[in-house]
């Protein structure tokens, strides 16, 4: 499948997260761990905000990420409190810059990891619920991104949570009409510059891989001479595919069908429950 990481924090060099980190994002694009395939390297993708109103910059490549000079050079240079950064191990649809997420509409963001089962099957029962004011803003052909601007049909600008939970429940719902018992596998991000929102869901309870930090606080009085902490801030938060460095007491498991949301210092948990259409 995929692997992606989001962050909110103070401003960090792009790199520290994305290249020093024992079992960064780009050693996870060749040696993932805990993904359903050990190689992601169908293209990477990154969106950042410099400032939380304004619509986030982004950069998407079909090179694997470990082989992208031009992404070493930009995660060198830029700073940012926000970004989502993601590696894709293609499904259904080919691999082309437009398949690349985080996706993006606005001041929103997007990434998945997962997968629609049978997605063919539901590609047009799907698309033809979007909004039609936002159906020309699609670029790709994923599952993925049809995913994002249900959600954003949905509401996801004013309620995220009860946004994603109709997505998915309209998801579930239409493929089981096609006899599909089980369609639905996500960790999905989903941010507009103020708020990170995530989500672990599958429709079998099975979903992939997801961990959150630790308290940086904490962190910081375990491992006060680690810039890899030092430099993020008490109030940093990390939500992850896999976890970046093996320092103990740093990652927690985000529970089955549960729904996280981090505004500044504040982190809310929530259970997540699909809601049918």
């Amino acid at each position: 499948m995929c692997r992606w990481l989001a962050y909110s924090g103070n401003p960090v060099h792009l790199e520290t997260v994305l290249f020093r980190a024992r079992h960064s994002l780009i050693d996870q694009s060749l040696h993932s761990k805990l993904g359903a395939t050990t190689t992601n390297g169908d293209g990477f993708g990154l969106g950042w905000y410099q400032h939380p109103h304004d619509i986030p910059y982004r950069y998407r490549s079909i090179q694997p990420a470990w082989n992208d000079r031009n992404l070493r050079e930009l995660a060198r240079a830029v700073t940012a409190p926000m970004f989502i950064a993601h590696i894709r191990a293609a499904t259904h649809t080919p691999v082309q810059e437009t398949n690349c997420h985080p996706f993006r509409h606005r001041r929103w963001m997007f990434a998945h990891n997962g997968l629609i089962e049978s997605f063919p099957l539901v590609r047009r029962d799907l698309l033809v619920a979007i909004d039609p004011e936002r159906f020309n803003a699609l670029e790709g052909s994923t599952d993925s991104e049809v995913m994002f601007y249900l959600a954003m049909t949905f509401g996801l600008e004013h309620e995220p949570v009860p946004a994603l939970e109709r997505m998915a429940g309209f998801v579930e719902a239409t493929a089981r009409r096609r006899g599909i018992e089980r369609p639905l596998n996500m960790t999905i991000c989903a941010s507009d510059g103020e708020q990170l929102v995530a989500v672990r869901y599958s429709s079998e309870g099975k979903s992939r891989s997801l961990y959150h930090s630790n308290s940086f606080r904490h962190l910081h009085e375990l491992y006060p001479d680690d810039p890899r902490i030092t430099g993020a801030g008490d109030d940093a938060y990390l939500i992850v595919s896999e976890p970046l460095v093996d320092l103990p007491d740093a990652w927690v498991e985000v529970p089955e069908a549960t729904a996280i949301i981090v505004r500044g210092p504040q982190v809310d948990y929530r259970q997540f429950v699909p809601v049918g259409p």
